[in-house]
């Protein structure tokens, strides 16, 4: 089982339309049991896949352990797609991590659900915080969705700065830049400078998603952007294999 997190320190980047797509791309491209683990208290990407279907105010009450996972987890309408959805309690978990003091936490629940999946993707919430520290902790891979721009890039090296001050070992950083468009020049010029970073344009498809309630890949496979996320992900399991 690989943990990827959908991570950046910025809202309103595009994170949990990655977040979905990416979802979407490991179970259909590539057969993988894949959960969906919402940890943003705005819960974008559970609306996406579930609607307001979802229970409210127990997603912090499974993480302190009152409720387990698996009373929680919710089968969606997409083979290999299951749901661990946010809600508003979430808003609370720093606290929540900070009086029960266990710094792996977090991991140890993602070790309860190794046997049921073979990809776990969490649409982390912004900022740096305890619970973005755990996160960061415990991926195998961090996808960081990055807009071209000067604030967007500053974000990205204030997370490499603090994840290299605290001199643990983290998971490697997969900048994507999201939200692309070609006909403004200062996504051009950045864009110039990291030409290898993976690009998500902008696409009217991607807005439809949280009016449609559906991923990319259910409604618009050829659109742009989701040819851009499936090779995204065709990267992200290469890295996983050499892992």
């Amino acid at each position: 089982m690989s943990v990827i997190a959908i991570y950046s320190m910025k809202g309103g980047v595009g994170k949990s339309c990655t977040a979905v797509n990416l979802t979407w791309c490991s179970a259909m491209r590539s057969a993988r049991r894949t959960l969906l683990w919402d940890l943003d208290p705005q819960g974008a990407a559970s609306y996406i896949m579930d609607g307001e279907k979802s229970k409210k105010d127990r997603a912090q009450a499974m993480i302190a352990g009152d409720i387990k996972p698996s009373k929680l987890i919710k089968k969606t309408e997409y083979k290999n797609i299951d749901l661990l959805a946010a809600d508003v309690s979430l808003r609370g978990l720093d606290r929540l991590f900070f009086q029960i003091n266990k710094k792996r936490h977090l991991g140890k629940i993602l070790k309860e659900l190794e046997k049921d999946y073979d990809r776990i993707i969490l649409d982390c919430p912004p900022g740096l915080t305890e619970t973005s520290e755990q996160i960061l902790r415990n991926a195998d891979i961090v996808v960081v969705p990055v807009i071209p721009s000067p604030l967007s890039e500053r974000a990205l090296t204030n997370v490499q700065m603090f994840l290299d001050a605290k001199g643990r070992r983290h998971a490697p950083l997969l900048p994507v830049y999201t939200m692309v468009d070609r006909r403004r020049s200062i996504h051009n010029a950045t864009l110039a400078q990291k030409p290898k970073w993976p690009v998500i344009p902008m696409s009217s498809a991607v807005e439809q998603m949280t009016d449609l309630k559906k991923p990319l890949g259910s409604f618009a496979a050829q659109s742009p952007a989701a040819i851009s996320y499936a090779k995204i992900w065709r990267g992200i399991e290469k890295r996983l294999d050499k892992k």
